[in-house]
């Protein structure tokens, strides 16, 4: 008697929680709550934007069973986009489900001559501009050979070859620098490359310009960097923003200025 009890008993359950499982996959799908985070103040998604892609993809529409969505399917849809960093998504009960989205961070807008402008991201690599938002980073024009299709700064980094034709991994060290130190980039607005693949820094203050020379290692660019702090804190208070028409940091240990006509 015992044994036909507690089979009873186990059926009864698993019929009862059949049904809730059952009901709750015929639940309407609700819209998701979606939270959107971002080092810094750029950001190149919407929660608008996300739903409408969603939609596009056929991975959601309002109304449709709860049964019917798939989390992993989501996911990887997501993670595709070149705006987001990295995805969660959580179904929970009674339609209700969530998407974390963590977005990249752009470090520069780069504008190769004649050809299609980038965004440099903080990872090292290449996405295309935004059609609903542009990022306040330094701008890169000039003398570019890099495209929107060629290599991302790790592949460059290590291969010799790359790195005597590219620019993206000297940029990379330049931004990178820039959007870390809040003076320099309150400062440094646009910044050129001539046919020498050097670069030439346009302030925001000022009517100079900063003759940056190359950026060959991390070790080269904070030391330019930092003989630039050092005289815009320390000299440019007594000497005046006009003075100078030039700003160049291209020889070891010095800061060569020329005056102003």
């Amino acid at each position: 008697m015992k044994f036909i009890l507690w089979c009873f008993l186990f059926t009864g359950l698993v019929v009862i929680l059949f049904l809730a499982h059952k009901r709750a996959a015929n639940v309407a799908l609700n819209d998701p709550e979606i939270k959107i985070s971002v080092a810094g103040v750029d950001t190149f998604l919407t929660q608008k934007e996300v739903l409408s892609r969603l939609k596009t993809h056929q991975i959601f529409e309002k109304g449709k069973e709860a049964s019917s969505l798939d989390v992993y399917k989501t996911e990887a849809t997501l993670d595709s986009m070149p705006e987001v960093r990295n995805v969660e998504v959580y179904k929970g009960l009674k339609g209700v489900w969530s998407i974390d989205l963590e977005l990249v961070k752009p470090l520069a807008r780069i504008f190769p001559e004649g050809q299609q402008s980038f965004y440099l991201d903080a990872d090292g690599n290449k996405m295309k501009r935004s059609s609903i938002h542009t990022a306040r980073v330094p701008i890169f024009s000039g003398l570019i050979p890099d495209r929107i299709d060629s290599e991302n700064v790790g592949l460059i980094i290590n291969n010799d070859s790359l790195k005597s034709i590219r620019l993206l991994d000297d940029i990379y060290r330049i931004s990178n620098y820039v959007c870390k130190d809040p003076l320099l980039q309150s400062l440094i607005g646009q910044v050129y490359c001539d046919e020498n693949h050097e670069f030439i820094m346009i302030p925001v203050v000022g009517k100079q310009r900063i003759v940056f020379g190359k950026a060959s290692s991390v070790k080269e660019v904070e030391d330019k960097f930092q003989r630039l702090k050092v005289f815009y804190q320390e000299a440019m208070p007594y000497e005046g923003w006009n003075k100078y028409k030039e700003i160049s940091l291209k020889y070891e240990g010095q800061v060569v200025c020329r005056k102003a006509s």
